[in-house]
């Protein structure tokens, strides 16, 4: 006579109510940010035709998103703005415009939503340079880490100026955090938040997220953002950005750096935060419309991958339709 098992996991696996009953990770609406771009000088909202379902907002339709996200039950939504090409230089000026369409945005939001939503802002020149590089370049062409730094402290406090609860220092360059916070409080704005990008990849997953902010990029960023191979320096990263001052440290992509992502989990005294970017988003959604993989299922599945792994947050842009759906129960 064969023995059979006494052991059966499957008993937990029988019923959508057991499986929710026992499930080790769960997703809420406030895990979620939602990333959305700004365009100056249009009406209506532009199709980033790389990214169906993603636009480059007009003043009018950001509003209505930030409305929408706060409702959704969402935590955050992170601004970037993307100025009228013409007004792009070397330096980044509509970067610390006031005027400029980030903050602009910023003021509108934070109008229309008050303090319902965490307001953030991307804290970067390389939508706002005619090179798209992240930084000033010197005079060989390469990013000048130190005078980017003077350039990000301007940035910060026009940006606080505006009415960003936190901002996201997102260039990659040596010592941004602490150059930042320090011209925050200086200028007092102390509880003006830092998200720091702390672990950021220089990843072939970026593609469409150029696409949406118009870049202007000329080579590559190689020279500041990490190597793909490299995971032991970005727990040097933590380290440095929290000694520093983040107040949440991220983790840019999400699912080629998984692993990464857990590390930093483990060691992190602060919120970990994850970005799935836009080529993410792209291949769920291309392959998805040919009929290759179930996009629902899919886009649950990848937000839970972050949960699992350790991210306290997730920025994704499916963060409004998916937290409509924990909140109706689908």
């Amino acid at each position: 006579m064969s023995e059979f098992p006494t052991v059966r996991p499957r008993r937990l696996r029988g019923t959508a109510a057991m499986r929710r009953m026992v499930a080790e990770t769960r997703l809420h609406p406030a895990d979620l940010i939602l990333p959305a771009f700004v365009r100056e000088g249009v009406a209506e909202p532009v199709p980033v035709g790389s990214m169906p379902g993603v636009v480059q907002h007009s003043r009018d339709s950001i509003r209505k998103a930030a409305v929408e996200a706060a409702e959704a039950g969402l935590s955050g939504i992170m601004l970037f703005g993307v100025p009228e090409e013409g007004k792009k230089d070397a330096v980044g000026t509509p970067g610390t415009d006031p005027d400029g369409i980030l903050q602009v945005a910023l003021r509108d939001v934070r109008a229309e939503v008050g303090d319902a939503l965490v307001v953030m802002s991307d804290l970067c020149l390389d939508e706002v340079t005619d090179h798209g590089h992240c930084g000033v370049l010197d005079a060989a062409g390469n990013v000048d880490n130190d005078a980017t730094l003077e350039r990000y402290a301007e940035m910060a406090v026009v940006q606080a100026s505006a009415g960003a609860h936190m901002l996201g220092p997102s260039g990659m360059m040596d010592g941004q955090v602490g150059h930042v916070r320090a011209a925050l409080d200086a200028a007092g704005f102390q509880d003006v938040g830092l998200m720091a990008y702390t672990v950021k990849y220089a990843s072939a997953f970026y593609g469409p997220f150029r696409e949406a902010v118009n870049s202007s990029l000329v080579g590559d960023r190689r020279t500041y953002q990490q190597d793909a191979p490299n995971a032991r320096e970005a727990l040097r990263e933590l380290e440095l950005d929290v000694a520093e001052g983040a107040d949440i440290v991220l983790v840019k992509p999400g699912l080629p750096y998984l692993d990464v992502l857990r590390g930093i989990a483990d060691a992190s005294p602060v919120p970990v935060a994850a970005y799935q970017i836009s080529g993410e988003y792209a291949m769920v959604e291309a392959a998805a419309e040919r009929g290759w993989v179930d996009r629902e299922r899919a886009i649950e599945e990848t937000l839970t991958a972050f949960k699992r792994a350790g991210a306290d947050l997730i920025l994704t842009y499916w963060a409004t339709e998916f937290a409509g759906r924990l909140r109706s129960g689908t």
